[in-house]
């Protein structure tokens, strides 16, 4: 199940990463050793793991989070270990005959032929840059022209759901303006033969524009857990 919030603020607060028992570590750094392995284009970065989320102070949310490395999320393959999820953001980008672009995750990624909104995984700001809204939304704007080609100013990029899973993921969702289909599609045409020409696989290797829950099956292969609950949401706002 995964819920949707809204909220009129959001605030993002630092907290010490999680304590690793030995033998946990060693089980993770096996299980990352096997997967680098098998998908060698898989990389170590720095990654934000959400410690909690909680309603403080009427309206607004918090999100405690701390600093990590993808390796950890290798901990979800350990048995019996505990992990704690992502914090993600992803932009909902409408076309103007009120559908949704999505799009399929390629075979060099970490979740080959997943379904998803254009974002990822958030990274920890470098310095004394700190880690607030506007950086997520940064981040959401990359992660857009990255996957689909679409440059969208992060300014023009509204906050408008939350989402929290039962596998405790946090997603941060922004709307982006509305453009047509065509011109999507040629963005990301544009971005994936640039890619392929320089040899590197997309990070989509197809996009599609859906307008209702009801269109989802019709997509091939796994979905992330909040697409059909946003998806409802988009069609009842974003199609209206």
């Amino acid at each position: 199940m995964t819920e949707l919030l809204e909220a009129e603020e959001l605030r993002l607060v630092e907290v010490a990463p999680p304590a690793l028992p030995a033998e946990s570590r060693a089980a993770m750094n096996r299980e990352w050793d096997e997967a680098v392995l098998a998908n060698p284009a898989l990389f170590d970065g720095p990654v934000v793991l959400c410690a909690g989320l909680s309603r403080n102070d009427g309206d607004a949310l918090l999100v405690s989070w701390s600093r990590t490395t993808y390796r950890y999320f290798a901990l979800r393959r350990v048995p019996g270990a505990t992990a704690l999820r992502s914090l993600f953001v992803s932009v909902i980008q409408p076309t103007d005959d009120g559908r949704v672009l999505v799009g399929r995750m390629s075979r060099s990624t970490a979740a080959p032929g997943r379904w998803q909104f254009p974002g990822g995984s958030v990274e920890p700001p470098t310095g004394d840059e700190p880690l607030d809204e506007r950086a997520l939304r940064r981040h959401a704007a990359v992660e857009l022209a990255e996957e689909t080609g679409v440059d969208t100013p992060a300014a023009a990029l509204t906050r408008c759901l939350i989402t929290y899973g039962d596998d405790g993921q946090v997603g941060v969702h922004y709307l982006a303006p509305s453009l047509p289909a065509s011109a999507l599609r040629d963005c990301f045409d544009n971005l994936a033969a640039a890619e392929r020409a320089q040899g590197r696989d997309p990070e989509f290797d197809r996009i599609a524009f859906v307008g209702s829950p009801a269109e989802l099956p019709q997509l091939e292969g796994p979905h992330v857990v909040y697409l059909e609950p946003v998806v409802r949401w988009t069609s009842r706002r974003v199609g209206s």
